[in-house]
């Protein structure tokens, strides 16, 4: 199966042409957001980068101070069901057009990202330090004090970060595909018990 390769800033036409299970490379910005950042942006807070056509990383980085900078040392995603009570809110509201973590997503996101054109991407779980080496630049940090590092809103240029399309802007989920195949085989199992 080839890769599709997307850029920053991510296209509307770009993110529907993706459909479920394809596999992307992801180029450019990506912004890390968890349950504190999704909450106050879902409750009419202020996005201090412009998230629109952007990524938003459900991520809470390791990130260690360096010279004058920083540097990732580990950004494996969290489990995005979390942010299902704001994600729609967000998708809507900033324009955000990928979305990025583990373990998929609700109706309403799904419906947000039909809607408004955007994708879910499923990353590998598990890869914190991999998917770090991925992170080319930290190119800043936003509710570092307010937050914490862990919940802040971090910029990270990224390259070659590979996901697969998990939800796409067409209502397509391989969430729903791997659900589906797993009662038909439970069914054919239990006929054949």
């Amino acid at each position: 199966m080839s890769v599709r390769t997307i850029g920053y800033p991510y296209s509307e036409a770009c993110v529907r042409s993706l459909r479920a299970g394809d596999l992307v490379s992801v180029n450019g910005l990506l912004f890390t957001g968890r349950d504190r950042l999704h909450k106050f942006l879902a409750e009419g807070g202020e996005s201090p980068v412009e998230l629109r056509d952007g990524a938003l990383y459900h991520c809470g980085p390791v990130v260690l101070r360096e010279g004058d900078g920083w540097r990732a040392v580990a950004a494996g995603p969290t489990t995005s069901i979390r942010e299902e009570p704001y994600m729609a809110s967000v998708i809507a509201r900033f324009g955000v057009r990928v979305v990025i973590g583990k373990g998929g997503m609700g109706a309403a996101t799904r419906q947000a990202c039909r809607t408004y054109g955007c994708v879910y991407l499923q990353a590998v779980g598990g890869a914190a330090a991999l998917l770090a080496r991925r992170i080319r630049r930290v190119t800043g940090v936003a509710f570092l004090d307010t937050f914490g590092a862990a919940e802040a809103l971090w910029s990270f240029e990224v390259e070659a970060f590979e996901a697969v399309v998990g939800i796409d802007a067409h209502g397509g989920s391989v969430y729903d595909e791997v659900l589906a195949s797993s009662r038909a085989r439970l069914a054919r199992e239990v006929s054949d018990a």
